[in-house]
């Protein structure tokens, strides 16, 4: 409950023009926002810039802002369009997602690195195999902790079609990954 009223505080800051709620609200939420977009896009430079690039728009946008429901949500309901917006662009240009760099785990055990390094690849491999509509509903309900009901407004959808594209992605994926460790 706390958190809502921090962000609460911090949203009304920014819209009053400070600075240090808009840089507090970028500490609270970049690496979420950066998560949420990597996993997406499969590529941890293009999700970074992509951030970026939002928080200058959001650092900009304090008098037009108007944030119903949490912050977070909101926050990764903008970075959500603008992977798609990338996306669709890759795609005019005859980019693949696949040829995007894959993400990396930085995990500071040596001895479980190379373990977690490995899994990370299998998943990383298995979540790119999803079609973008399932791994969206997985990401933005597992990272981005929306309900069905907003990623089904998000992606204007039913709420229905949200929760069972959900379903299909946690199949697909134990699927996957259950093939890749019996191999």
């Amino acid at each position: 409950m706390t958190n809502i009223v921090e962000d609460r505080l911090l949203v009304w800051e920014f819209k009053q023009g400070s600075a240090e709620a808009l840089q507090r609200i970028y500490e609270k939420y970049v690496t979420h926002l950066v998560t949420v977009a990597a996993t997406l896009l499969n590529d941890v430079n293009s999700a970074e810039d992509i951030v970026h690039d939002f928080f200058v728009s959001f650092g900009q946008s304090a008098d037009k802002l108007k944030v119903q429901g949490r912050l977070k949500a909101y926050l990764t309901t903008c970075v959500v369009n603008l992977v798609r917006d990338n996306i669709r662009r890759r795609r005019r240009e005859g980019a693949t997602l696949d040829e995007a760099e894959s993400v990396r785990s930085t995990v500071d055990a040596p001895d479980q690195s190379a373990v977690s390094s490995e899994e990370q690849q299998q998943l990383s491999t298995a979540m790119g195999r999803l079609p973008y509509e399932q791994r969206e509903v997985l990401i933005l309900h597992l990272h981005g902790g929306l309900m069905f009901k907003q990623i089904a407004r998000l992606q204007q959808v039913s709420t229905n079609t949200a929760w069972s594209r959900y379903r299909y992605a946690l199949k697909k994926l134990r699927s996957q990954l259950n093939s890749e460790m019996a191999e």
